[in-house]
């Protein structure tokens, strides 16, 4: 028998929205029909000291078109140094990257090459900001050939 002194149990919260609950930010986002997720806070200021990490999968043979709304605001900085969103082509940290945001002009449209995104959203200790809110849907991949 393992002695698990002072273990607790870890529940896990299963919802189909994507949310996680609070305290919690970023997740695996796994929706059919795709879907919305934000910033801890929106549309209210971020809390500093944060990392999110958002992974979308869409289902087999489908790409991901990511919109992120005008209501937008990041910390700015040069290269985004500071507080940034950063998305990558492909399900984790080292994917290729598609770009690094900030400021106050939203991201633009952004179309994935396969069926994952990987987004990190970071917010260091100062000048917190309102965030971002975030929306996708799924798209047959573009060389996909269908026999009838």
């Amino acid at each position: 028998m393992l002695g698990l002194s002072g273990a607790t149990k870890k529940e896990t919260v299963k919802n189909n929205s994507g949310v996680q609950p609070a305290g919690q930010c970023g997740t695996w986002v796994k929706e059919p029909e795709g879907g919305l997720f934000t910033s801890p806070n929106y549309p209210n200021k971020y809390p500093p000291e944060r990392e999110c990490i958002y992974i979308i999968e869409a289902p087999p043979r489908q790409c991901i078109d990511l919109f992120f709304d005008e209501k937008y605001s990041i910390e700015p900085s040069w290269e985004c140094k500071f507080d940034h969103i950063e998305v990558r082509d492909g399900p984790f940290g080292f994917s290729p990257i598609i770009g690094r945001y900030c400021g106050q002009q939203n991201p633009p449209y952004i179309r994935s090459s396969g069926r994952y995104l990987w987004i990190k959203f970071v917010a260091d200790g100062e000048l917190e900001a309102m965030g971002f809110s975030a929306s996708y849907n799924f798209t047959a991949e573009k060389n996909i050939t269908v026999f009838n």
